[in-house]
């Protein structure tokens, strides 16, 4: 169904965010592997050590996706690491005191893996603990040397990073919620009846299916009442078409007082309503469209300065295990024709 379809589209969206983290961490693996070739031939081996096993961390990153699917360790070894690496190479330097400069990747991987709220405020915390290494003097901790005007260039260009990053990432959250709200609307609206609010004849067909499979399953009896409103074209003549729709309106909402949890009233098409009744017998379906005609006896529908009198014919029918939904409707439509033929407001067949 197009409705399945665009919900699984959502879902899909749901799984990119682990499915990117995977990529980072097969990028992050071959690009620190890179460099730690280029530190040995360097002769940083010290330096190419640490590379080499962030490569291989972000492997296990990798792996505890593709073998697992454990998308929340995948995500974890990926981050931290990443954390962890900035952590080293602003300590000591990395390659003639370049390596803060990759503390840039942090700020967009932390807000996309864990979102804008707990992304950011790993981000302020990654922010003290690595303001706390540079500006610590060196002759308290051993540690790279850089300028002043360096490490405020640095924190304040990576700070505008954030900011771009977060921002990114708020509107990108926003544009999915509203994408999942409207996909929740237009799949509603395909269900329903715009007007009556009941469940429209697509939703009603599919309820029908579903319950009929349960009554196969399960031997439970199961029925339907198809009911007309009776001389709706002269209502509609006489007071408009607006009083036409103000009575199918009424006639829902009492239709749904009078219904169980498990029933469903469908607008079937027109002025036609069907009653979806799980675990009920005919006669029972029967009792319920008395209790129904009883109530409107004495019910007026208010539109404007009038009050409209409605009357209603109804055909009932017990689904047989050999039948067919179509053949169970055209059952149900022959008893309400009949209902008409004996002078409306009639029930057929008679219990």
């Amino acid at each position: 169904m197009q409705e399945q379809s665009q919900m699984s589209n959502l879902d899909n969206e749901k799984l990119h965010q682990p499915h990117v983290a995977s990529l980072f961490s097969l990028v992050g693996m071959s690009m620190t592997a890179i460099m730690g070739f280029i530190g040995l031939f360097n002769e940083n081996f010290i330096l190419a050590s640490a590379l080499f096993f962030a490569s291989f961390i972000y492997f296990l990153g990798y792996y505890a996706f593709k073998k697992f699917q454990n998308t929340k360790l995948s995500s974890a070894i990926v981050l931290y690491s990443l954390y962890i690496l900035m952590f080293y190479l602003i300590y000591t330097g990395g390659v003639e005191n370049t390596g803060p400069l990759w503390i840039f990747v942090v700020a967009p991987v932390s807000v996309f893996i864990h979102g804008l709220k707990r992304g950011l405020i790993e981000i302020a915390l990654f922010v003290v603990i690595i303001s706390t290494i540079m500006f610590v003097p060196t002759n308290m901790i051993a540690h790279a040397s850089y300028s002043i005007e360096f490490k405020l260039r640095l924190l304040s260009s990576f700070l505008t990073v954030t900011f771009l990053s977060a921002l990114y990432e708020y509107s990108r959250e926003q544009s999915y919620k509203h994408t999942l709200r409207l996909s929740k609307k237009y799949q509603q609206l395909a269900h329903l009846d715009p007007l009556t609010k009941l469940s429209n004849r697509r939703d009603a067909l599919y309820i029908l299916q579903r319950e009929q499979a349960r009554m196969l399953r399960n031997k439970e009896p199961l029925s339907i009442i198809l009911c007309d409103v009776d001389h709706f074209k002269k209502i509609n003549d006489k007071y408009g078409h607006n009083a036409g729709d103000a009575v199918l309106v009424d006639l829902g909402k009492i239709f749904t007082l009078n219904i169980r949890e498990q029933d469903c009233i469908a607008r079937w098409g027109g002025e036609e309503f069907i009653f979806i009744l799980p675990q009920t017998l005919a006669e029972n379906a029967n009792q319920l469209a008395e209790k129904i005609q009883e109530t409107l006896q004495t019910h007026l529908v208010n539109y404007e300065d009038d009050k409209i009198k409605i009357t209603i014919s109804m055909g009932i029918v017990e689904f047989n295990e050999d039948q067919s939904i179509d053949e169970v409707i055209n059952n149900a439509d022959k008893f309400l024709y009949q209902a008409k033929n004996a002078g409306r407001n009639q029930i057929f067949p008679k219990f």
